[in-house]
């Protein structure tokens, strides 16, 4: 299976109050970030964080919490990146073209207006917002393919290519 996840913000206690994320502390946001990515990603799945895995963490201190998330990582890198053990991911770059059982997919950590296949029904799927769910919805009603895969906006889990489809009945 192919998943999608972003800003994770792992470390970062301001997130907390600036999204009104339903947590207490970074240790209970934290764990449970990773305990929800680890429920639904096998070994063998396909993850593209697309930035922003944490904020006011140590790179060591990230590395060790990026070796607990399992399935193959791909990071498409957000503002909040450091320069992370390249060893823990299969691939690091800024923007990234994929395709998916048909599906045209451009992944960047900001929202473009514009994307590569977007008048074949191309997809872009983006973190960086910390949209909720109406945000996601708003778009498919003005007709426009981009998703936020942020965890603001998926109830804390990866997203994946599965459900996409589902959400923009292709």
């Amino acid at each position: 299976m192919i998943y999608f996840t972003s800003d994770l913000h792992l470390g970062h206690k301001g997130i907390i109050t600036m999204q009104n994320r339903p947590f207490v502390n970074v240790e209970e946001m934290n764990r449970t970030i990773i305990n929800n990515y680890n429920s639904c990603v096998n070994k063998d799945d396909t993850v593209y964080i697309l930035g922003d895995i944490s904020h006011h963490m140590t790179v060591e201190a990230v590395n060790e919490i990026i070796t607990l998330l399992k399935g193959k990582k791909y990071l498409i890198k957000g503002n909040h990146d450091k320069k992370y053990d390249e060893r823990l991911f299969e691939e690091i770059c800024d923007f990234k073209e994929i395709a998916v059982n048909g599906t045209n997919l451009a992944l960047m950590h900001y929202p473009m207006l514009s994307w590569p296949k977007i008048r074949r029904g191309g997809i872009q799927l983006h973190g960086h917002i910390h949209g909720d769910e109406n945000y996601n919805i708003q778009n498919r009603e003005q007709g426009i393919k981009r998703y936020d895969v942020g965890v603001d906006a998926n109830q804390f889990v990866p997203i994946s290519i599965k459900q996409i489809q589902i959400f923009f009945c292709i």
